[in-house]
């Protein structure tokens, strides 16, 4: 395999080639990261809402299989939605996980503990949609159409 390689790529020539790929791998990976607007909510039950963008869409949705709930906002015609006021209640008996907050953006990521929960919705202008989920065993989404 070395009569592939020139006789001057020695072994130290190729630990700084993959070093600056690793670099770059580093770098556009903190720039997704960036992408991200702050989470919100404290302790089990937390919450990011964003999407409007292309870096942050792209990074939203990229976090979607890493969180156990996405919620999805969007008109019946695939346009999407924000400011929609969003109600999660319920969890296990003993959990007392209950969100309220007003997505700033098409996409929310949701952490709460495994459970039934129930998620309702209101859009800009009055119509409401609700939807019972179970979270725990893989990501679930949550898709709102109005």
């Amino acid at each position: 395999m070395s009569h592939l390689l020139p006789a001057s790529f020695t072994s130290a020539a190729l630990r700084r080639v993959l070093l600056a790929c690793l670099c770059a791998g580093g770098a556009m990976a903190a720039q997704a990261q960036g992408a991200m607007p702050q989470w919100q909510g404290a302790g089990a039950a937390r919450y990011v809402c964003g999407g409007i963008g292309s870096d942050e869409s792209t990074a939203m949705r990229a976090a979607m299989k890493e969180h156990p709930l996405a919620l999805l906002f969007a008109r019946s015609d695939g346009a999407y939605l924000a400011n929609v006021d969003v109600t999660i209640k319920g969890g296990d008996a003993g959990s007392a996980s209950a969100l309220a907050f007003r997505a700033s953006g098409p996409v929310c990521l949701v952490d709460v503990p495994n459970g039934r929960y129930v998620i309702d919705v209101a859009a800009p202008g009055g119509a409401v949609k609700s939807q019972t989920v179970t979270v725990g065993g893989g990501p679930k989404t949550a898709d709102f159409r109005f």
